[in-house]
């Protein structure tokens, strides 16, 4: 490819929105991006929440910023895309606006409606009701097995805000809603659809199942038209064009969520290809050819974003987050760490010159940390154990140990429970030499190490390993635009930036420690139910 394309490609994650500049070429080139933040809004009870119009006020914020610092006319973008969150429930009007705020993929709430009626009844499998699990098994290939997923957040309001229920024309996701935004319509991507269980995915029947709507007591009139990442959503509207400083008329793709679209940012686009990711949350995702399914683990595959294609998913609830913890509750007291603020506001600390500090203390400390121990459970877990009641802890402190060594057990602990995920997914997927680390904890070259070290894998990090999800989206728009002739070129476009090969002797440690982590939920998950449980 000769001519060059600009492309408009949006992250959507817990606490900002990226906006990324691509130009596609020869390869797929980020020209600049920027973030704007959010707050996550949580609530005593397990609520967490956000506002859409912060989603959107930071991408606009973000195009704008974009085309006056980079100079590109708003005539030479071809199109716009979106990676997103996932597993939201946003429940708008029928005019588009939202009848309250989306209820995020965190929100546990909902957890006396899915036990009431999911968790119940007999005969059960892993405890929930076998007539529903096997029947959801059968038509989505998963189903709803967390108080956490949107379906149980959808009954929720039904049962906790009867006026609001009264007020839903459709349900979406981040992606569905933002793109309804820009172009008035609505529609949900295949992947979102997935998510929802209602949705039948065996192949040659796709759509949404009235029997699942009936088993799980859902209005089929709430769910919205379903389409492939890589269709056209529409085009932009007088009104989202003027508010993002873009085109009217300028085609949206439909894109996806973030777990689907991150393989094809990665290069992880052949069959069993791996890749884990650190953001907020975290994940362990293989590539397979077919619907798969592990309950006792609670991993299952979704639609990818390539028809045909699907994406076996570990979650891990909080991952980078527990960085972004550290960084707020142990470095920026007592460390020795003193950073300068900004020449504009020189009491404004830099987080990312934190972060680059932390990670050379940490470095000073060997391998495991002393024997301590920690959980990254700091909002409960998902796979390979479900449990909204798990919480972190720091494990096997002694009178010798120091706040550095306590950061980097955060580290270690983060890459044990990738770890603990990739040997669950290796399960039923062939084992790879080599897993992509990606998301914004794949900049700390301590990380990268420390992972390859605990999952005794060669560990790639691709160029801008931050931006893969916005990658992805714009790989969308090239294959929508007939720009590129298949996914598989997309491999040639993600060029990787290092590579980290397990050190032997730090190996032997953490082969050591990790038998404990995984321990450490087993005897403890009583106690975490009887602190953290409502009931």
């Amino acid at each position: 490819m000769t001519n060059h394309v600009h492309i408009m490609a949006y992250d959507i994650g817990t606490t900002g929105a990226k906006t990324c500049l691509f130009r596609l070429g020869n390869d797929l080139q980020l020209l600049d991006s920027e973030v704007v933040g959010y707050p996550l809004l949580t609530t005593a009870d397990g609520g967490s929440e956000q506002r859409v119009d912060d989603w959107w006020q930071a991408i606009c914020d973000g195009t704008q910023t974009l085309l006056s610092r980079t100079g590109c006319d708003k005539e030479r973008i071809q199109a716009i895309s979106f990676c997103c969150q996932m597993q939201a429930l946003i429940l708008v009007d029928e005019q588009g606006n939202a009848v309250r705020n989306p209820m995020g993929y965190m929100d546990g709430r909902a957890t006396k409606v899915f036990r009431d009626d999911f968790a119940c009844g007999f005969p059960r499998i892993e405890n929930l009701n076998a007539y529903k699990l096997l029947t959801s098994l059968y038509i989505t290939g998963g189903a709803a097995a967390t108080a956490k997923d949107p379906l149980w957040k959808y009954h929720w309001v039904r049962e906790n805000e009867p006026e609001n229920f009264k007020k839903i024309y459709k349900w979406l996701d981040v992606r569905d809603y933002l793109a309804l935004r820009c172009t008035g319509n609505f529609v949900m991507t295949r992947d979102s659809a997935n998510l929802t269980f209602l949705y039948d995915t065996r192949p040659g029947k796709e759509g949404w199942s009235d029997h699942l709507c009936r088993i799980f007591d859902v209005d089929m009139d709430h769910l919205p038209e379903v389409q492939a990442s890589t269709d056209t959503a529409g085009k932009l509207t007088d009104k989202a064009a003027a508010d993002l400083g873009l085109l009217k008329g300028t085609k949206v793709f439909a894109g996806g969520g973030d777990i689907t679209l991150i393989p094809l940012g990665s290069g992880c686009v052949d069959l069993y290809d791996t890749h884990a990711y650190v953001g907020t949350s975290g994940w362990v995702v293989a590539n397979v050819n077919k619907r798969m399914v592990d309950l006792k683990n609670f991993i299952a595959s979704i639609s990818g974003a390539i028809p045909g294609s699907y994406n076996y998913v570990a979650e891990q609830e909080t991952s980078g987050l527990c960085l972004q913890w550290v960084k707020d509750h142990l470095a920026l007291d007592d460390i020795g760490i003193y950073l300068k603020g900004t020449d504009d506001n020189p009491d404004v600390l830099e987080s990312s010159r934190l972060y680059d500090l932390m990670n050379q203390q940490v470095a000073q400390i060997d391998p495991g940390s002393g024997g301590v121990i920690f959980t990254p459970w700091l909002h409960g877990n998902r796979a390979p154990r479900e449990d909204p009641h798990a919480r972190g802890m720091f494990f096997n402190i002694g009178l010798n140990t120091g706040k550095r060594a306590l950061i980097r057990s955060v580290l270690e602990g983060i890459a044990f429970h990738k770890r603990w995920m990739l040997e669950a997914v290796e399960k039923k997927v062939p084992r790879q030499e080599t897993l992509r680390l990606v998301g914004g904890g794949a900049k700390s070259e301590v990380l990268c190490q420390i992972l390859a070290d605990v999952t005794h894998h060669t560990i790639k990090v691709p160029e801008d390993p931050q931006n893969v999800g916005a990658a992805g989206a714009a790989i969308v728009c090239a294959l929508g635009l007939n720009l590129i002739g298949s996914v598989k070129e997309a491999k040639q476009l993600i060029r990787i930036r290092s590579t980290y090969t397990p050190d032997p002797g730090a190996v032997k440690i953490y082969d050591k420690m990790f038998p404990v982590f995984k321990k450490l939920y087993k005897k403890n998950k009583d106690l975490f139910w009887e602190l953290n449980s409502n009931s």
